[in-house]
């Protein structure tokens, strides 16, 4: 039984590959980037759950490099607007917009509505490349302010401010932000499941 050293994250954000690779680097994971692999195809995310989306970038990317895959879908899901953007969070102001744009568009919608409450959730997809999946969930509550602030992080990370803070997302040192996002509470459920770190290389079901 031979634990698994390494992953292929299935993003271009080198933010989010910033993030990941600060958050693996206590437990000893090397985080393959798609540059390191001369690069990745852009899958579309057609799945209308955090879930599916996941499985289908993990997947799909796992059968094209052979290596095992990381891949996450993640999104802010905010209670007056009936859990919107959601899976729709980094399309929400349409195609090419920016992280200034989508917080504009969102802080509009809420211009007068009085519940603030929101959480951000991340969904990870770990493949093997012969398709073996396992998915892991995170979430973590919060409130959105009227006005960005911090220039840490990315995404909605200005407007969120995360229970038991008075600090943005953006604020937060990534030392605490990565002990206490979503996204720091999706692995450390993956890292902590016995058959994803120690796969059995003679059927390589290692996930």
């Amino acid at each position: 039984m031979n634990k698994i050293k390494e992953f292929l994250i299935a993003s271009n954000n080198k933010k989010k590959l910033i993030e990941l690779k600060t958050i693996f680097e206590p437990y000893k994971i090397n985080v393959l980037s798609p540059a390191d692999v001369g690069g990745i195809p852009e899958v579309e995310e057609t799945g209308c759950t955090f879930e599916e989306n996941a499985v289908l970038k993990a997947t799909k990317i796992a059968a094209l490099t052979g290596k095992y895959v990381f891949a996450d879908d993640s999104g802010l899901e905010v209670e007056a607007l009936g859990n919107k953007p959601g899976v729709y969070s980094a399309r929400y102001a349409g195609p090419g917009a920016s992280d200034a744009d989508r917080i504009s568009k969102l802080l509009e919608e809420l211009r007068f509505k009085n519940n603030r409450k929101a959480h951000f959730v991340c969904v990870i997809a770990i493949s093997s490349p012969s398709g073996e999946i396992r998915t892991y969930r995170g979430e973590v509550y919060g409130r959105i302010i009227d006005t960005p602030r911090g220039g840490l992080g990315f995404g909605y990370d200005p407007i969120f401010v995360p229970d038991g803070f008075e600090q943005t997302f953006a604020e937060l040192s990534a030392e605490i932000k990565n002990k206490i996002s979503h996204r720091a509470k999706a692995i450390a459920k993956a890292l902590s499941d016995e058959k994803l770190l120690t796969p059995n290389t003679k059927t390589e079901a290692a996930l």
